[in-house]
């Protein structure tokens, strides 16, 4: 059974302490290898080391070190297969969705090449006779980065690109249910000429998180996952005097008005609902659609686009529109909630619990469902199912659609359908959520922008990537200078001696 150890400076290490856990192939149910679960111990230990790497790359200019970035960027090129493959096997995405986890990771290395560029301070010349003021960012040291199982690359390239392109040394620990990419990527990271020690990827469970967070070493924590842990993680950090940003749950609207294109909605609810058998935070779980014959043609649809689509191993390539999803557990928890939405009363159109793939019985597959006639009281609707179900809201005016995801507790994305520009502006503008759709049903930005959710989806102050990205991972240091040449005699009692 292959042993998935730890990236320790700058190389590949077994685990010693004795713990285990199981890394499955979603599609066949098998267990094909096994990853250490580090102790506090041999998390400290890399802890420790990453903290002596941190000052000679800290010192090392921006420009330097985006040429690492520059670096890693053509080396992602080079093994996208590779990657794509590694990741599909132990996640179960198609090969096309895994390739487009990579992609989505990478634009974010491509901006952190303008590190330069996003850590030059401002300047003041004469801020008072003979007074210079400026400001310069530096790194806060040692910070982590505790990443989910759903984008192995995409996430910890976000973490990782602007922490160390910042001069930050970083520990990651991503998921051990899909732990073989991050280790691929701390590879090609020390190909691109990152210096061992500077990123330690440290795979782990509970004892690791809690370990980053008693660290006083660590300066920042960056968490993408659930909302309970995304609160305890925040709290945690904020009692211990560190910087933190974390990610959680989701339970996206994506509100349909009469006069949308409604083959263009559906087929939108279809990809943004189903891809990656809605194991995204950014997947629309529930359509609104507004009035009840926009939701009658938009039934009508649906129906056929969801009976349609293709399930299957990721093996079999551009023939499957979507894979298993990661565990047995997160099945269970799927059509327990299927189970549970027919039992409080919403129509359930397309039923997917029967679905079962020859050849692959053992597999962690999940049929495609489709909901109608979903109430705000259900548990289906309150509740982030991460799986593919989709459930349909009537709502009988733009005003209840709109309250609908301004009440909901999740406010991660949202996005509008329709040909009216007043109407998406007001949404635009009204809408409580941190990302936003106009006839785009993923409204994931770009990496030069920002990306994070709003109330229990997201708690800190700054988002991920883009320029808050960098603010994130360093702090401003401001310095008002005066050299003797001008300076007056006797001493300044009041703040108006610099006018």
């Amino acid at each position: 059974m292959k042993e998935i150890g730890h990236w320790i400076d700058g190389k590949l290490v077994a685990g010693n302490s004795g713990r285990f856990a199981n890394v499955f192939n979603p599609a066949t149910g098998e267990v094909q290898a096994k990853v250490a679960l580090a102790s506090t111990e041999e998390l400290d230990a890399a802890i420790a080391s990453a903290a002596k790497a941190q000052v000679a790359w800290g010192a090392t200019n921006p420009q330097r070190r985006a040429r690492v970035m520059m670096a890693l960027v053509g080396l992602i090129n080079r093994d996208m297969d590779k990657l794509a493959e590694a990741l599909s096997s132990e996640h179960g995405k198609t090969f096309p969705d895994a390739k487009g986890d990579v992609q989505r990771g990478l634009e974010v290395i491509e901006f952190c090449i303008g590190a330069p560029q996003m850590l030059k301070g401002e300047f003041t010349d004469s801020a008072g006779p003979g007074i210079d003021m400026y400001s310069m960012r530096q790194p806060l040291g040692v910070v982590a980065g505790i990443t989910p199982f759903n984008f192995p690359a995409m996430i910890p390239l976000w973490k990782m690109g602007p922490a160390l392109s910042s001069g930050n040394a970083m520990i990651l620990k991503p998921s051990e249910r899909d732990p073989s990419v991050p280790l691929m990527l701390a590879a090609l990271c020390k190909e691109a000429g990152l210096p061992d020690g500077v990123l330690q990827v440290v795979n782990g469970d509970k004892e690791a998180v809690d370990g980053i967070l008693n660290s006083p070493v660590v300066q920042a924590v960056g968490f993408v996952g659930s909302t309970p842990i995304a609160q305890y993680i925040y709290e945690r950090a904020a009692a211990t005097g560190k910087r933190a940003q974390c990610f959680g749950g989701a339970k996206n609207h994506m509100i349909i008005m009469p006069d949308a294109d409604m083959d263009q909605a559906a087929d939108a609810l279809v990809g943004a609902g189903f891809g990656a058998a809605g194991e995204r935070c950014m997947a629309i779980s529930v359509a609104v659609p507004v009035g009840e014959g926009t939701a009658e043609a938009l039934r009508e649809r649906l129906i056929p686009k969801i009976e349609k689509l293709k399930i299957g191993p990721w093996t079999a390539g551009d023939d499957v529109d979507f894979g298993p999803v990661v565990t047995a557990a997160a099945k269970a928890n799927i059509l327990r909630l299927v189970e549970t939405g027919v039992q409080q009363g919403a129509e359930l159109v397309v039923d997917g619990r029967d679905f079962r793939l020859q050849g692959y019985e053992d597999g962690f597959f999940v049929g495609a469902h489709l909901f109608d006639h979903v109430t705000p009281d259900m548990d289906i609707y309150k509740t982030e199912i991460f799986g593919p179900v989709l459930s349909m809201v009537r709502a009988q005016d733009y005003e209840e659609a709109i309250n609908l995801a301004i009440s909901h507790e999740y406010g991660n994305g949202t996005a509008i359908f329709t040909r009216d520009g007043d109407t998406a502006r007001d949404f635009a503008n009204r809408i409580n959520i941190g990302m936003v759709g106009i006839n785009v049903p993923i409204p994931v930005p770009l990496a030069y922008h920002t990306f994070g959710g709003w109330k229990k989806s997201g708690f800190g102050d700054l988002n991920q990537h883009g320029p808050d990205g960098f603010r994130f991972y360093t702090r401003t240091k401001t310095i008002t200078a005066r050299w003797p040449s001008g300076i007056k005699e006797g001493a300044a009692l009041n703040f108006k001696a610099m006018d």
